[in-house]
């Protein structure tokens, strides 16, 4: 279910949000502390049970769990007793307070405990104290400081036996407010807009419809997700989970902060994940963590694939065939090949190793250039090519400049590599940043007389070929093109 919580500053105001967000939500949650006035806070209790028309929970935060309330406690406790004694659905009453309260069998209490700082080492303490209090529902909510504090999460949802409310907060967090009904998470709560969130890293009702299609998961639904640091830009959850419904398939992809890539992958394993994407800056870091990597990937040195096969997660790159296929497409318009041209390419990391391995292949003559000559070199040495100091890039004289860094990706947007009057007419200019779409790269090339080939090409061929190797299924790839344009043009 998903409950979506009311942060009005007044009864009316209220109201009229109640009414917008029952279209949306299953439960919605009536925070009487964000309404600063104690009399305005008992109107709104009575007026919003009378006019509601979706099973309420009534809140009242003090300061020191997150929220709003900051007059006496008794005062705090009296509002949630009279929304008690008006008979709401439910009644938030934190752990610590539970005592104060005198029950009745028409309401149902959650008793909640926040922790606003980390996700402690003692969940199911704090589960089995609240539990003593015969809750009708319990409410555990964490905050979340690495990813791994969400797979905690998941552990406690799961043997849970009493009605659980369970996910952690923060962007780190996000996770497992998508995923708690997969665990068995009681429901989750959505903002009715991005403004009116009551707790970090809250998504919208909308964000959780329309990219995660949270009311079709379930314990049965498959879990595939994009590992990286930063995340928030990815296009590809959106992407992906289109094409899952589009299929007909139970499954949903979603986007993972990762600091510690070892950490991760040894947690990842116990909640039966079946693929994940791998992006910036875990793409070469990631291989010692696999149980097997294939031919390709091996070759290349990096990863950007992982599917799991009879429990072994086995590595795979997708982008050496993307930038390819990319690249050739821009050519047509020049009725050219890729044999013997000359290609300069920015940046040495897992996206550039799979880019030169898949040119040199084509017989191009390549040149790395990146700021720390180190990386560089070992790069040309594994794909046995020429490399440069960084600012010998101002004395280019290439068929083909790429760039495989993330500079001009979003919000970035105005930097760009390379000065422009390192591009000269006719050159082709690839850029594999996709967001934006036309990067400042991209911009200065056209205005230079460059052909472009931007990085949508290269994302969605990459995209397409994950989706083939973790479900075995032709991929959707004119739907997984014209999701990616509208997210990004709109």
């Amino acid at each position: 279910m998903i409950c979506i919580p009311i942060t009005a500053r007044s009864a009316e105001d209220t109201i009229s949000e109640m009414s917008l967000a029952s279209r949306y939500a299953d439960i919605i949650e009536l925070r009487i502390d964000y309404i600063p006035e104690m009399q305005d806070a008992e109107t709104c209790i009575e007026k919003s049970l009378k006019s509601k028309t979706k099973p309420v929970i009534v809140t009242n935060r003090p300061e020191r769990e997150g929220g709003k309330f900051n007059g006496s406690e008794q005062n705090r406790l009296r509002l949630l007793q009279k929304a008690i004694d008006l008979r709401a659905d439910y009644v938030d009453v934190e752990f610590d307070s539970v005592r104060q309260i005198t029950r009745q069998n028409t309401s149902k209490v959650i008793i909640s405990y926040h922790n606003f700082k980390e996700t402690p080492p003692n969940l199911n303490k704090i589960y089995n104290d609240i539990c003593q209090w015969k809750p009708d529902i319990v409410k555990i909510v964490t905050y979340a400081n690495d990813i791994t504090d969400n797979i905690r999460i998941f552990e406690l949802l799961k043997t849970a036996n009493v009605p659980t409310i369970s996910f952690c907060m923060g962007e780190l967090g996000h996770i497992s407010r998508i995923l708690t009904r997969k665990f068995g998470g009681l429901l989750t709560f959505a903002s009715l807009e991005g403004d009116k969130e009551s707790a970090p890293g809250q998504l919208t009702a909308s964000e959780l419809s329309k990219i995660y299609h949270f009311k079709n998961i379930n314990k049965e639904t498959k879990l595939y997700g994009i590992i990286g640091n930063p995340i928030s830009h990815s296009i590809s959850p959106i992407i992906h989970n289109s094409s899952f419904i589009e299929k007909g398939l139970n499954s949903v992809y979603v986007p993972m902060k990762v600091l510690n890539i070892g950490a991760f992958i040894k947690k990842i394993r116990k909640i039966d994940i079946q693929g994940l994407s791998v992006t910036i800056p875990h793409k070469e870091s990631i291989l010692p963590y696999l149980d097997d990597i294939d031919h390709t990937a091996k070759k290349i040195g990096a990863v950007n694939t992982i599917v799991k096969q009879n429990g072994r997660f086995i590595g795979y790159n997708t982008d050496c065939m993307a930038a390819v296929m990319g690249l050739e497409h821009g050519l047509k318009k020049t009725k050219d090949t890729l044999n013997n041209k000359k290609v300069s390419i920015i940046g040495a990391g897992g996206a550039a190793r799979a880019i030169a391995f898949g040119l040199k292949e084509k017989g191009c003559d390549i040149t790395i250039y990146n700021r720390t000559l180190e990386r560089a070199k070992k790069l040309s040495n594994d794909v046995k090519c020429k490399f440069e100091r960084f600012e010998e890039i101002c004395e280019l004289n290439s068929d083909i400049l790429i760039n495989s860094t993330s500079i001009g990706m979003f919000p970035e947007v105005d930097r760009a590599p390379v000065p422009k009057n390192v591009l000269r007419e006719g050159m082709i200019v690839f850029d594999v940043v996709y967001n934006p779409i036309e990067t400042r790269l991209l911009q200065d090339a056209k205005e230079r007389g460059c052909h472009t080939v931007n990085g949508l090409t290269m994302f969605i061929n990459q995209a397409a070929e994950q989706f083939r190797l973790w479900t075995n299924i032709d991929p959707p790839v004119e739907l997984m093109k014209n999701v990616a344009m509208d997210m990004l043009l709109n």
